[in-house]
């Protein structure tokens, strides 16, 4: 996929780096809610941050990926990322507008969606969460996102109840056409009250993208014991320590694949690896492409004057 370079209202070219945002998220501030218009076809952006996510594309066109999964998105389309999931997207047409609403997960609490708890829509792969299905999902959907962009710029009292609401209809409306995976049919044990209990570790892994942090250390930023450690951020982030560690690494070697010039085994070195080979095969299993092809793949080409 060839991905044009941005150009930006000054003339300057540019692309933006990946990042770990900080939308200051708390248990008394746990929304985050935006509606964006882009004038301009963007280049690939690479980010994480605490936070779920659910954005609704009201207009244009935009890229999306979470691992190896592609999306393509078209008005009505529906993106869901878990939170501390790096995700890349780009704006791949002008005037393209969206709705996003990040939160935390006890935003939602222990909310079902009949006999689904909505945390089951984000425990499997990207490839396997609910997606648009049928025209009239799409037009419903696009109905949604434009009663929350119009919440969020009226901000009326009341207005997060309501953005609460709607976002809960959101995830209903895309579980009732969704099967999940035969091993989902046990419901998730992801619960929200554990998160703020493993949030050090996340933290910790965030700040350090280019070290191997330990369990020992992590459990040890969170004031737990190893062993309550792991079973505890299994159970809030619906896998273990060490493939989210793995995960986030990668996730910033695509960052600086994408935006710098650093060689395959500078990366290597820079990002902990034992050495270029052993990157290369956890990359390969990680994306389906070596660093090479992703980066040649994904990264901006310059505009022909």
């Amino acid at each position: 996929m060839e991905l044009p370079s941005h150009k930006d209202p000054l003339g300057v070219d540019s692309v933006r780096r990946a990042k770990l945002y900080d939308f200051r998220l708390s248990a008394a501030s746990p929304l985050y809610v935006d509606s964006n218009l882009f004038h301009y076809e963007t280049p690939l952006e690479i980010e994480v941050h605490a936070g779920i996510e659910v954005g609704i594309l009201l207009a244009g066109a935009e890229e999306h990926q979470l691992d190896d999964w592609v999306c393509s998105a078209l008005p009505g389309d529906v993106w869901l990322t878990a939170t501390w999931e790096p995700h890349g997207w780009r704006v791949a047409a002008p005037n393209t507008q969206d709705v996003l609403v990040i939160f935390l997960p006890e935003f939602l609490g222990e909310e079902q969606l009949g006999n689904l708890s909505w945390l089951d829509l984000f425990a499997v792969p990207p490839n396997q969460r609910p997606r648009v299905t049928t025209p009239e999902m799409r037009e419903r959907i696009i109905a949604l996102g434009y009663e929350l962009r119009q919440e969020v710029s009226e901000q009326h009292p009341g207005w997060e109840t309501a953005v609460r609401l709607g976002l809960l209809n959101l995830l209903l409306t895309l579980s009732r056409e969704w099967r999940p995976p035969a091993r989902s049919h046990v419901r998730s044990r992801l619960r929200a009250a554990s998160l703020p209990r493993i949030i050090p570790a996340l933290n910790l892994v965030q700040s350090r993208p280019a070290r191997r942090v330990s369990v020992a250390d992590a459990a040890k930023a969170c004031g737990l014991g190893r062993a309550q450690f792991c079973l505890i951020f299994q159970d809030a982030m619906g896998m273990s320590f060490g493939r989210f560690r793995r995960r986030s690494r990668l996730g910033y070697v695509a960052e600086l694949l994408l935006s710098t010039d650093l060689t395959i085994g500078a990366i290597a070195q820079q990002t902990g690896f034992a050495d270029s080979s052993h990157m290369h095969r956890t990359f390969v299993n990680h994306y389906s492409c070596t660093p090479g092809e992703y980066r040649t793949q994904n990264r901006p080409k310059p505009r022909r004057r």
